[in-house]
């Protein structure tokens, strides 16, 4: 299951305090083609990843605009898949480009200010069972597998953690994004890459 952590302070107190720290994680099927984080296009707009899976190329897991804009996306278990659904990432797409004001936040809500420890946390071997909401919508669905698949950091055959991301944004409106991202479906191959720019709000 992905995960999300974060803190917002929109008017932090301390100058070197962060309006956002937000640490996530994308699990996904290995096999499953996707691009790393990155700007879209020209206009260095939007920073994202993008799905490239056929028929649902575009779609996103978590994005950020430089006008401030963000969207994330988790998985949700559920018994039946339907292959012909629209990517579930084409929420996230459409939040970026729209005049949406919110999104949807997680109930867990914890990180300390820096990357170190952001790293640490959504990389740590931790399971979040017993939780009864992650244990209903999976009784049917993966239940032999639970708790692998409630791991922070998920490592199961074929399926797990692709990528790490920490995203910063401290009081003067100046974002860090740095993703990890699993490189050929090898859990000891990550490529480090990190982006900065200022918001334009």
């Amino acid at each position: 299951m992905c995960i999300l952590f974060f803190k917002f302070d929109p008017r932090p107190v301390s100058k070197n305090a962060y309006r956002l720290i937000l640490a996530a994680n994308r699990d996904e099927y290995y096999h499953r083609p996707s691009k790393s984080a990155d700007f879209w296009d020209n206009s260095s707009e939007i920073l994202s990843g993008l799905d490239m899976e056929e028929g649902k190329e575009g779609g996103s897991w978590l994005g950020i605009s430089k006008k401030g804009k963000m969207a994330a996306l988790t998985n949700y278990m559920q018994p039946q898949i339907n292959k012909h659904a629209k990517g579930r990432g084409a929420l996230v797409t459409n939040f970026l480009t729209s005049e949406m004001d919110s999104y949807s936040y997680l109930k867990k809500v914890a990180l300390e200010g820096h990357l170190y420890n952001g790293f640490n946390l959504i990389a740590a071997d931790l399971s979040q069972l017993p939780d009864p909401a992650m244990e209903d919508q999976g009784k049917d669905y993966v239940l032999p597998f639970l708790n692998k698949y409630a791991a922070l950091c998920v490592r199961c055959p074929g399926y797990g953690t692709r990528a790490n991301t920490v995203i910063l944004v401290d009081g003067e409106g100046h974002v860090t994004f740095t993703e990890r991202t699993m490189l050929n479906a090898d859990i000891t191959q990550w490529k480090t890459s990190t982006y900065q720019f200022q918001l334009q709000i």
